[in-house]
């Protein structure tokens, strides 16, 4: 098996949620954006040890998605909880957390509420606390969801996230990539979207004391490169680099993403 990656899944107290695991060493927890609540990480062991194929040469990755079942009012802080419970469960006392996105947002509360837990944290194209522009971006998807349109929130994520060189590769294929990625309903999504709207974290970002690696695009259109900035001021000691030029998809997009993070991590690792 490509780097022993594995599907599975975990039960706690009466929720489950679904990772994939692969490589082996020190602990690496990797945190997906939004895009959890369109399609867990359920069965794609292969495809994300592949990706991260850096990392996994050097660490043991665990990437989670949130929880199967969500109720209405299910915030950052709960699935900040429920990624403690599931470290808890695995025994995992400490690691390296990666949040993307959404994923970030998870990470950044994790760290502020377990920080024993956490080693080195990587935000990646994320924020402390909504801004105008995330606002306007959360509740346009949150209507499109909530009308079942999913071709709009397809379509509008790639135009906010990726480059105009990119663009121009993905969008003769639109019509293919958004029929074969399109849930049964989008509920998930929507608890999901709502979650952010919610999520502040801004005034607790001065208890970080761990090692911090701010990642962010200088044209993403959709957290905005201030949300970057004002985290790496607040976080005394944090590190930031700027992908001029990209946008939210620079994790994507980046060559040197991946090589980039796993050097941050190995520097005077302890």
């Amino acid at each position: 098996m490509f780097y022993n990656a594995k599907n599975k899944e975990i039960s706690i107290n009466g929720f489950t949620m679904s990772y994939c695991e692969f490589g082996e060493g020190f602990p690496l927890i990797l945190l997906p954006g939004l895009g959890d609540g369109i399609t867990s990480v359920r069965g794609k062991a292969l495809p994300l040890a592949f990706n991260y194929r850096e990392f996994a040469k050097h660490f043991k990755c665990y990437v989670f998605s949130r929880r199967d079942n969500m109720t209405g009012g299910f915030t950052i802080d709960d699935m900040a909880d429920d990624l403690h419970k599931a470290l808890t469960a695995l025994g995992i006392e400490n690691a390296h957390v990666l949040g993307v996105s959404q994923g970030g947002m998870v990470a950044l509360r994790f760290c502020v509420k377990y920080p024993e837990m956490v080693n080195k944290l990587i935000i990646a194209v994320s924020a402390s606390r909504v801004n105008n522009l995330i606002e306007t971006t959360i509740k346009a998807w949150i209507n499109f969801a909530e009308n079942d349109d999913y071709k709009s929130i397809f379509i509008d994520t790639a135009e906010k996230s990726y480059t105009e060189k990119k663009l121009r590769q993905y969008r003769p294929l639109y019509p293919m990539l958004y029929r074969i990625t399109k849930p049964k309903d989008l509920s998930r999504f929507i608890i999901q979207a709502k979650a952010i709207l919610k999520y502040d974290t801004y005034n607790e970002l001065d208890k970080i004391t761990n090692k911090v690696l701010i990642i962010g695009g200088s044209d993403d259109k959709i957290v905005g490169v201030n949300a970057s900035l004002e985290m790496s001021e607040k976080i005394s000691g944090s590190e930031l680099f700027i992908y001029e030029s990209l946008g939210h998809a620079a994790y994507e997009e980046a060559k040197d993403f991946n090589e980039r993070v796993k050097h941050f991590l190995q520097k005077s690792r302890y």
